[in-house]
């Protein structure tokens, strides 16, 4: 027995999730597109892991590229989520008044976002109609910020509580 795919949309749209902007270059100029799909794979090397649509352009500039850079947006971000995500049809050039720099790897790092990692592809995986990019990160940056930018439920969101435990004492 299988599930529809629509059911297993309408189930996973209760996992909330963070929200990135994954650039890569091609051709000498960035390129990017919004994601949901980070994760940490190992400490040493570190890792990450991002998974990206067959049908994108972004999948074929990362084969050829092979780098990628995740910017952890904050929730002041969100127009950039819904731009990169292809949700603002009037911005043609997704860049556009993004004074982003360049990473290590000639990725986009945009400015203000509360974290990001820069990497350089060690894997790509066979996921069906996406690919699983495994990414070395070779630079990474954290500037913080009040509230990251959440998916959840088909709406972007914000915390709007506090931890239910104190973070843990840094070593």
């Amino acid at each position: 027995m299988s599930v529809s795919g629509q059911e297993f949309k309408n189930v996973l749209a209760h996992w909330a999730s963070g929200v990135t902007i994954v650039t890569t270059v091609a051709d000498g100029a960035p390129i990017g597109i919004t994601a949901s799909s980070l994760t940490s794979v190992s400490i040493d090397p570190p890792q990450v892991l991002i998974c990206v649509g067959r049908r994108l352009f972004t999948h074929a500039a990362i084969l050829k590229s092979g780098v990628f850079a995740a910017n952890i947006l904050g929730a002041e971000h969100v127009e950039w989520g819904k731009r990169f995500a292809g949700l603002a049809p009037e911005s043609s050039d997704r860049f556009h008044d993004i004074a982003w720099t360049k990473a290590v790897t000639g990725s986009a790092i945009l400015p203000g976002v509360l974290a990001w990692v820069d990497c350089r592809v060690r894997h790509a995986y066979d996921g069906e109609d996406h690919s699983i990019f495994v990414g070395e990160v070779v630079a990474a940056g954290a500037q913080g910020g009040p509230a990251p930018l959440l998916y959840f439920n088909r709406n972007w969101r914000q915390l709007a509580e506090l931890p239910l435990e104190p973070a843990a004492a840094k070593a």
